[in-house]
């Protein structure tokens, strides 16, 4: 911390040498001097760490309608009112769904030798009502001519329901920052040939060669359950002992019975599995205890703001998602994001900053089922995605900032189309090109809580970080915990939120905005993915 203080003169100077080059964009001298007072702040008296550990390390896993999420809830709701923040509450939204944790999990396999089992249980799955032991089968199925063959077989079995992978040796190192090679690709992309615009290969429309189709995932759990299986066993796509692990039931009341569901570590995965195939017999003993709570099948988000003086009526929002999965603590997926925008709000009122207009911070809860608090929060408030019918907030609205990529650094904008905020964003970027901010890219960016603004003509934005080991250790796993977050990288993001946030409610004029979109048009009532 010490041996950060003296570079609050050198960013003092950055932010007056950007007054003198971008003309009325730039930031006046009490706004350059408040920016300072930002950067110290958030530097050298950070709370951001002991923020993230009581996120992850006291109150563990936040699945959505957990009694963790709501343990977690209620630790944020005191810190915003140690801090002065006004109005502090939760906001329900709903109905969500049944409440799932999971108190227990043992396994190992006994015969033909004793060997524990890394591994885990789905969230909205049940358990097996104390230790159950029995032989493991064999029985991926895919079609209907894999239940044929299968069906008779699998009764009081342990079923493995997956081909073991391949795990091949990890020549690239799991953390990695961009390069600007890879950020000028980013500010700069290639034309995109014609597509369907998601992420990974586009949905096909069955098998390759005219074969039988698939089973649904439906399917598949209703054959198990008929033949009588004591559970199903995966592994999941991590390596290195690692589990990745997400739902295997449906939060609602009325949903299909599922069975048990076991994830298990690749290597005992691949273990057990080359055995069976040998035919020489694998015994292992499960011990699943999972509880479901049904008392409040609705969720909510988490709110509180700072008032604003003559633009009061005018919001500035930032908000990261608050549940996470399972499988670890959550700590890169969502508590760094829910961390910085906490200590933004914590500097903010700290530094009794003046702002013009309100700033309120929100923190979603269902959002890894489908985006779904913070859909509720924009439909409540703003507009009704579906017909476009707008609400009196809308017009009030001035731009929502989200945080939902893990723990490295802040390294530019998505400006999600929105080029006239172009302008804004290279000003406001200025100061933190000794952060490594420097990036903006006209594209978008999906799978989180800002779409759904962007969906009704908010301006919402995400923000292009440092990948560091999300995608490979971190994201939906086991190894999602607070050993995982950068400490240095998460002070500058906050540093960098709370001077956003400071400028974006004191300009004279709201931020930019696109056109309005039209209404989508009609689909089926699918819940929806990340």
């Amino acid at each position: 911390m010490v041996r950060n203080r003296p570079v609050a003169a050198g960013f003092l100077l950055v932010v007056l040498v950007s007054c003198l080059s971008l003309g009325q964009n730039a930031p006046t001298q009490p706004a350059a001097d408040a920016l300072s007072k930002i950067r110290d702040e958030g530097i050298a008296r950070s709370q951001i760490m002991p923020i993230t550990s009581y996120l992850t390390d006291v109150s563990g896993p936040r699945l959505t309608n957990s009694p963790n999420i709501k343990v977690a809830a209620q630790w944020v709701i005191g810190k915003m009112k140690e801090w002065g923040l006004s109005n502090p509450h939760l906001e329900t939204w709903g109905p969500f769904g049944r409440g799932w944790s999971n108190e227990r999990f043992t396994a190992a396999m006994i015969k033909p030798y004793r060997l524990p089992i890394i591994g885990n249980t789905k969230p909205w799955t049940p358990g097996t009502n104390g230790t159950i032991t029995g032989e493991v089968a064999l029985g991926v199925v895919t079609t209907q001519a894999d239940m044929d063959k299968y069906r008779g077989k699998l009764r009081g079995k342990f079923v493995l329901a997956m081909k073991p992978r391949d795990v091949t040796a990890q020549f690239q190192p799991n953390a990695t920052r961009l390069t600007d090679e890879q950020l000028q690709r980013m500010a700069n992309p290639p034309a995109q040939p014609q597509g369907n615009g998601q992420r990974g290969p586009a949905g096909g429309g069955g098998p390759r060669g005219g074969g039988a189709p698939p089973l649904t995932l439906a399917q598949r759990n209703k054959f198990y359950l008929d033949e009588g299986v004591l559970a199903v066993i995966e592994h999941g796509n991590a390596t290195g002992g690692n589990l990745a692990i997400q739902d295997g039931g449906d939060p609602a009341v009325n949903a299909p019975a599922v069975p048990i569901q076991v994830v298990i570590a690749v290597e005992n995965y691949g273990l057990i599995y080359r055995n069976a195939e040998k035919e020489i017999p694998v015994t292992l003993e499960i011990n699943v205890d999972n509880r479901f709570y049904d008392d409040d099948l609705n969720s909510f988000n988490i709110v509180g703001e700072i008032p604003g003086t003559d633009k009061a009526s005018e919001v500035v929002m930032i908000g990261a998602h608050f549940d996470s999965w399972a499988a670890g603590t959550g700590a890169t997926d969502n508590a760094a994001g829910c961390a910085v925008m906490l200590e933004t709000m914590r500097i903010l009122k700290t530094l009794n900053l003046p702002l013009r207009r309100t700033v309120r911070i929100a923190l979603w809860t269902g959002e890894e089922e489908g985006l779904l608090g913070s859909g509720a929060y924009v439909r409540d408030h703003f507009a009704v995605r579906q017909t476009m019918t707008l609400k009196p907030e809308h017009e009030k609205m001035s731009v929502y900032f989200n945080l939902d990529n893990g723990t490295g650094q802040i390294r530019g904008v998505y400006l999600q189309g929105n080029t006239a905020a172009r302008p804004l964003f290279e000003s406001w970027m200025q100061p933190f090109k000794n952060f490594g901010m420097a990036t903006l890219t006209a594209r978008g960016t999906g799978g989180t809580d800002h779409t759904r603004f962007d969906d009704v003509g908010l301006p919402g934005f995400q923000f292009i970080q440092d990948d560091i080991e999300y995608d490979t250790r971190t994201h939906h796993t086991s190894m999602d915990t607070y050993e995982r977050i950068q400490a240095k990288d998460m002070m500058q993001n906050a540093v960098i939120l709370a001077s956003f946030v400071y400028q974006a409610a004191n300009s004279d004029e709201m931020f930019p905005r696109k056109p309005l979109p039209p209404p989508p048009p009609p689909r089926g009532g699918a819940r929806g993915g990340q």
